[in-house]
């Protein structure tokens, strides 16, 4: 069953994915993009986008808008934190493994912070949702950020530890941030057996670095993106999709993919 699902989240021609996580709202509030979940998810459907991430009361106050989307696939979200909290790192279960298996999901996915003091409780839950995951047959996606007090977020030997983790822990597809450094991202998918995704981070307004990131990564083995805000907060959202699509499932170069967003400007 988890192989069945799984399908629904990659691309079958390149065998990629194109992941937006639109579970910003409970950390950051209703931000730019997604102020508005169903207008966000009416614009996302029909685009190149393989699945979207989404805390369980918007799947379900907006399962009829995912009901019409039938290329969408949908991985429920199980941690939170919020962004005003002291405790901001520290990320707990709000969803259980099961509730997405009810409510129809194609997966789920955890927020792991490596580092912080509270990290030996998310790794716990993460052991714990790995079994329920194969009990279920629903992939899981690990989202895993080496994050806490003095701890170097793009440190190439931390994010190797933190894809590492989520392997030998039975994450499914595993989203770490990109090195900016080709090589150093190379030892980071060498270093696992299971996919890797690139996360988008904050917004950039350089969009050819944006790009060329993906570029990079993509050449060195990863196995897609899950981009949100460089995604939903972009005016031209749907461009841009088209640009990255064109990178990750096209393997088309940077000046391909940069067309798509000039195009606007050009007409």
């Amino acid at each position: 069953m988890k192989d069945l699902r799984l399908r629904r989240l990659i691309c079958q021609k390149s065998r990629r994915m194109l992941i937006t996580p639109l579970d910003h709202g409970v950390t950051l509030g209703p931000i730019d993009g997604i102020s508005n979940i169903r207008d966000t998810l009416h614009a996302l459907s029909g685009t190149k986008v393989n699945s979207v991430v989404l805390h369980k009361g918007n799947i379900i106050n907006c399962s009829d808008v995912l009901s019409e989307s039938k290329d969408l696939s949908v991985i429920l979200h199980l941690s939170a934190s919020i962004g005003f909290s002291p405790n901001n790192e520290r990320k707990v279960l709000v969803a259980c493994v099961e509730e997405g298996a009810r409510l129809g999901v194609d997966g789920v996915s955890i927020h792991v912070n490596l580092g912080s003091d509270y990290d030996y409780q998310m790794i716990n839950d993460f052991g714990h949702v790995a079994d329920e995951c194969q009990k279920w047959g629903l992939p899981l996606l690990a989202m895993m950020y080496p994050r806490g007090k003095g701890v170097d977020e793009k440190d190439v030997n931390n994010n190797m530890i933190a894809a590492r983790v989520a392997m030998e822990i039975g994450a499914d597809i595993v989203k770490v941030n990109y090195m900016e450094d080709k090589k150093s991202f190379e030892k980071i998918v060498r270093g696992v057996s299971i996919p890797v995704v690139i996360a988008g981070g904050e917004f950039s307004s350089d969009s050819e670095k944006f790009l060329r990131d993906i570029k990079d990564a993509i050449d060195v083995g990863a196995a897609g993106v899950a981009i949100g805000r460089n995604v939903f907060q972009r005016k031209d959202m749907e461009d841009y999709i088209a640009a990255i699509d064109s990178i990750v499932n096209k393997d088309e170069g940077i000046n391909d993919a940069l067309k798509f967003i000039q195009r606007r400007k050009i007409v």
